[in-house]
């Protein structure tokens, strides 16, 4: 099923959602190179709330650019298969190799401000991440790999702490979010 359609189609969880998608589809309206960081105004990424069986715990990485703790994922970088996007990151930002997806449909739709900053030496203008979310489960005891050059810890964090430790308080109604669907088995 192509993105758009994805989206269309996504029931919206609370009012967060019912107006990011309305946005997302027409950013998309408008703009032709919204999958491409082209786009400096906006552009898609895909992440992902990956966890353990039980559904206690979920994983997080210390994320260096934004000083935090946080979920996974990344940019699509032309690439319109976010749930593809989402398993790659993981995988990129964790080293876990054996993820399983919960649902192909997206978990989770939001638009997250990005404050300026500096990448890998370059200058990078505040920005919006049109970010579609995904549902992953992995096995606690598969071996964890930090990805140096974007994340310096990595660590499975009880569900319920995951909105203590962010430093990122813009993530904390996100994460609930995730937390709250996951707990009434919406997914």
């Amino acid at each position: 099923m192509n993105l758009r359609k994805q989206i269309e189609n996504y029931k919206p969880f609370n009012e967060q959602e019912e107006n990011d998608k309305e946005l997302i589809l027409k950013y998309m309206d408008i703009f032709d190179d919204v999958l491409t960081r082209e786009n400096k105004m906006c552009h898609f990424t895909a992440s992902n709330w990956i966890v353990n069986k039980r559904r206690t715990k979920v994983i997080m990485v210390y994320h260096n650019i934004y000083d935090s703790w946080a979920w996974t994922g990344g940019h699509a970088d032309g690439d319109s298969d976010l749930l593809h996007v989402a398993l790659k990151e993981a995988n990129e930002e964790t080293g876990l190799e054996n993820l399983k997806v919960l649902s192909d449909e997206i978990y989770g739709l939001e638009i997250l401000t990005v404050d300026a900053h500096i990448k890998r030496g370059k200058f990078v203008p505040s920005h919006l991440h049109l970010d579609c979310s995904f549902l992953l489960e992995a096995d606690e005891e598969e071996p964890l790999r930090i990805k140096p050059d974007e994340n310096s810890k990595i660590a499975w964090i009880d569900i319920n702490k995951a909105i203590e430790v962010t430093n990122e308080k813009k993530m904390v109604p996100i994460y609930k979010k995730l937390n709250e669907k996951l707990l009434l088995g919406k997914y």
